[in-house]
């Protein structure tokens, strides 16, 4: 198992990394409900405040497949799992941000309130020297999830117990409005499945992070 980090040394590492010269692009990945994109935004912020614009957050909640295609697929009850991101476009948009040749790359950002992905959302500029990666399945030893390990420079794969998954997305759900019929179902059809999946299938991680 890989040993375990605190965000603050991790924000040294990255730092330190970055400091060379190079872009780092870091990925902090966990199962739902880990706090990936709270940890995402923490880490960033501590960057920053060393060196402001120094770190930018790409979440891959952006890469989420629309309603438009779910729905007539059959994938809309299922939406969050593996099969429901749109992979390739993820990867081809870390090779252009490794890449580091032009002026920006513009990503899609995840709305949640409206279930949407928003395009060109967020701008990841050619001076930001740290990308910090977020989300579910970017470690995942599956095809083809597998091929993004290879763009990442440092690997971080969150931690957190079981138990505690669950009551933040049962939180998570009841902030919607979610009856507690369909909060049970969104977390034993979806959400805990996909976290099972996350943690015993993702591979390659270089720290683990503890969460909970």
């Amino acid at each position: 198992m890989a040993p375990y980090i605190e965000l603050s040394e991790l924000a040294n590492l990255l730092a330190t990394r970055a400091a060379a010269g190079a872009r780092v692009v870091a990925a902090l990945a966990g199962a739902p409900g880990s706090g990936k994109s709270t940890q995402a935004e923490n880490l960033a912020a501590m960057l920053d405040a060393r060196q402001a614009g120094s770190a930018v957050v790409l979440p891959m909640d952006g890469y989420h497949y629309d309603d438009t295609y779910l729905v007539p697929a059959g994938l809309r009850p299922r939406k969050g799992a593996p099969d429901t991101f749109d992979v390739g476009g993820l990867f081809h948009t870390l090779k252009r941000i490794r890449a580091r040749d032009e002026p920006f790359v513009a990503v899609p950002v995840f709305d949640r309130d409206l279930e949407i992905a928003r395009a060109g959302a967020r701008m990841i500029a050619a001076d930001v020297p740290i990308v910090i990666v977020e989300g579910n399945y970017l470690l995942l030893g599956q095809e083809p999830w597998s091929r993004l390990r290879p763009l990442f420079d440092i690997a971080v794969l969150l931690d957190v117990p079981a138990h505690i998954l669950g009551d933040r997305l049962a939180g998570r759900w009841r902030r919607y409005k979610l009856t507690p019929e369909e909060i049970a179902a969104k977390l034993e059809d979806n959400d805990l499945p996909n976290g099972r999946l996350v943690m015993a299938e993702s591979r390659g991680e270089d720290y683990r992070l503890a969460n909970g």
